[in-house]
């Protein structure tokens, strides 16, 4: 049974977590505390792939306080052996009395199995302290094991009057320095950033992190999300910019033209021919096979016929909108190309879950549905 120390730790250890946020790809981010006889002797966090997770890190720090002690951790402990031994068989070799996980851990590898080994030792376990704060932690990790698909989430620039870019296509700068400073947070937190191969033709993106431009709470050593280029009838250029920079590039594409393949590929992207969708694309195979990849968070930066077939697909998942003090105009270009809606039943319906000013312009988040 939870008391109510049990969610001060949790909650120690949620904070704890959120210091991995931009470096775990693709495991999840996991915060753990150690506590004996009212007192917490150790404390750990997952900090990337490879490295030790949150039980061990933790474990490590206590040493010899370990024994008898309870244990709190922000996702069910490993069961299976990966890049390192299971966390829950570390458990039991140091001798702690109780383990709270936040969350059972819906990997397949584990899901309850290391709930169960602990139990299996004479281990009181206990699982849904600070549920909810928990599953924030990995919207990603969480949907890839749960449905085979990647968390989505489309970055957009709009004026108040709802619009994107002026009628010529012009579009720099709708928003302030401080919005575009806070997109680099955004990418940064991302494992792949999509976008469409009109957007490419017209602006010649890099889609990358600027280390330089980077808040001092995000490590200067993140990695590169990977770039996804839809591109139905392979049309980019193999001179495109982001093709000379850091970082991964991955083309998915209809044509079956191998001289195009061969030149992008010369370069170093990846191409990947997938089956249509009305002549396009299939978007949802894209999301599959990048799942199938381990991408667990997926941006989009995208023009409005490509964020519009993502959210009449139903594959966008939350909306990030940055809202900037001015007006464009009625020709000037909206956020999403959509088929005529007549009835307010029709209409798409969001949840904001968050409202902030960032510098003179405001940021919206909201969910769909």
């Amino acid at each position: 049974m939870s008391n109510s120390q049990d969610y001060v730790y949790m909650a120690r250890a949620i904070q704890l977590a959120k210091r991995g946020h931009y470096t775990t790809h693709p495991n999840p981010r996991v915060g753990c505390v150690i506590v004996h006889d009212g007192e917490i002797v150790g404390e750990g966090f997952h900090v990337r792939a490879g490295e030790g997770h949150a039980e061990v890190n933790a474990l490590a720090q206590a040493g010899d306080k370990v024994k008898g002690a309870d244990v709190y951790v922000t996702l069910e402990p490993c069961s299976h052996h990966g890049h390192t031994p299971p966390c829950s068989q570390a458990l039991i070799d140091a001798g702690v009395k109780r383990v709270v996980s936040a969350m059972e851990d819906p990997n397949p590898q584990v899901a309850g199995n290391g709930t169960k080994m602990l139990n299996d030792a004479g281990i009181e376990t206990e699982t849904g302290v600070m549920q909810a704060e928990a599953e924030a932690l990995n919207p990603g990790y969480l949907k890839r094991m749960r449905t085979g698909k990647p968390f989505v989430r489309t970055k957009i620039a709009m004026s108040l009057d709802g619009r994107t870019a002026m009628a010529s296509g012009e579009s720099k700068w709708i928003t302030s320095v401080d919005a575009r400073l806070d997109v680099q947070r955004l990418r940064a937190s991302s494992d792949a950033i999509l976008t469409g191969i009109d957007t490419v033709l017209a602006d010649d993106p890099s889609l990358n992190v600027r280390l330089d431009d980077l808040p001092e709470d995000v490590p200067s050593d993140v990695p590169q999300p990977l770039r996804v280029i839809m591109d139905s009838h392979l049309r980019m250029s193999d001179n495109a910019k982001m093709l000379s920079l850091d970082g991964k590039t991955m083309v998915f594409t209809t044509s079956g033209d191998k001289k195009l393949a061969e030149k992008l590929e010369s370069k170093g992207a990846g191409v990947v021919k997938v089956q249509k969708d009305n002549g396009h694309v299939d978007l949802a195979v894209v999301l599959e096979q990048l799942a199938q990849q381990e991408i667990n968070e997926v941006l989009i930066e995208a023009g409005s016929i490509l964020n519009g077939a993502l959210l009449q697909a139903g594959l966008i998942d939350e909306l990030i909108i940055y809202v900037a003090p001015k007006l464009m105009g009625d020709n000037a270009k909206g956020l999403f190309h959509l088929p005529a809606l007549e009835k307010m039943s029709q209409a798409i319906d969001l949840n904001i879950t968050d409202i902030r000013s960032v510098g003179k312009d405001f940021r919206i988040t909201a969910s769909v549905g």
